[in-house]
């Protein structure tokens, strides 16, 4: 089982490079940069130019607020310096962000996701063929590539492109045209995935011929661990606060519904509405806490990731320590995985 490590979303972009190469140390076999509080491609190249083995991602690259042509330029750069240690993730985003943080347009997510994939594939194919760029959908159109302004092909130009989606329309969008399909932190639970993702990743790998195999799944789970059961409490306690944020979108309430659960993501939605974020972890309960959030202390917490996710897929998050003392701890348990 691969092992990716998170880097927190308000992480600084000067602090990633470190970052990196404290999780390279440890043995992590991939890094997840954000693309939130600064800019998603940068983060990547920072982690990319500290380290010489991990693979990087930002699993979430606001696509909708960028060109495909924008956003194919920067990943050909990245994956031309560094080969295929850089692979290139696509987040939908929610609409109020889309419309009100990023002043861009609203339209179905899924039918622009799916063109906008195909797009990309179009224009590396492109740069690295000499195919004429020709792409006219219903939301992009690529029909200009003059050869001054034209990348050279370069060594690995298969780009890896992972989809973030939570829905089943997203879901099977990168069933039908991704390599791989990265959950969100609110959907990894084993029953979710078993029964709404997979059945879901199928269809849309049907539509296009695909076998559900040629997709990878990746688990963005957030785990409670430590050193003990004290520490272990802690860190559940800090994910309780972190869960009663995300339920309060709306766009993340499908796991709620399938646990009927729907009246904690209207009530926390409400208390944000209302502005009263400090009550928002108490809503959270300890069976949904059980069931979102794999919790054991380092000693356990691979056999419980395991266990979880060993039939579903081939990787799992594991987040690093704020305290460096603790590395060798999570060092062991990345060991333990990759048994």
């Amino acid at each position: 089982m691969k092992v990716w490590a998170t880097a927190d979303f308000q992480m600084p972009y000067r602090q990633l490079g470190a970052f990196a190469q404290r999780a390279e140390a440890l043995g992590f076999d991939g890094i997840k940069v954000a693309d939130q509080v600064s800019d998603g491609f940068l983060n990547a190249a920072a982690a990319l130019s500290a380290t010489t083995r991990i693979t990087v991602c930002a699993p979430a690259l606001v696509a909708f607020a960028r060109s495909p042509m924008i956003v194919a330029i920067a990943a050909w750069d990245l994956r031309g310096a560094f080969g295929k240690r850089f692979e290139l993730g696509l987040g939908p985003q929610v609409r109020g962000n889309i419309i009100r943080r990023y002043s861009e347009r609203w339209v179905p997510p899924a039918p622009r996701m799916r063109e906008y994939v195909q797009a990309l594939r179009m224009i590396f194919d492109c740069w690295q063929h000499g195919i004429p760029l020709h792409f006219e959908g219903r939301h992009y159109t690529f029909t200009r590539m003059q050869e001054f302004v034209k990348p050279p092909p370069i060594e690995y130009p298969d780009v890896p492109i992972i989809v973030a989606g939570i829905g089943p329309l997203m879901t099977a969008v990168a069933g039908e045209v991704a390599d791989a399909l990265a959950t969100h932190p609110t959907n990894v639970a084993p029953r979710f995935i078993r029964e709404r993702t997979l059945p879901q990743l199928e269809r849309g790998a049907a539509r296009a011929g695909r076998s559900p195999d040629d997709i990878d799944l990746r688990i963005n789970c957030l785990s409670a661990t430590g050193v003990d059961e004290r520490a272990t409490r802690e860190s559940r306690e800090k994910l309780r606060t972190i869960m009663g944020t995300l339920f309060s979108t709306p766009s993340y309430w499908p796991i709620l519904e399938l646990y009927g659960w729907q009246d904690r993501g209207a009530h926390l939605n409400r208390l944000v509405r209302e502005g009263r974020w400090q009550d928002l972890a108490c809503v959270i309960t300890d069976e949904m806490l059980d069931v979102l959030i794999p919790t054991a202390p380092y000693s356990e917490i691979a056999d419980v990731l395991r266990e979880r996710y060993a039939n579903l897929a081939d990787n799992v998050s594991l987040a690093l320590p704020e305290n460096p003392m603790l590395d060798t701890e999570v060092a062991r348990v990345i060991q333990r995985l990759h048994e």
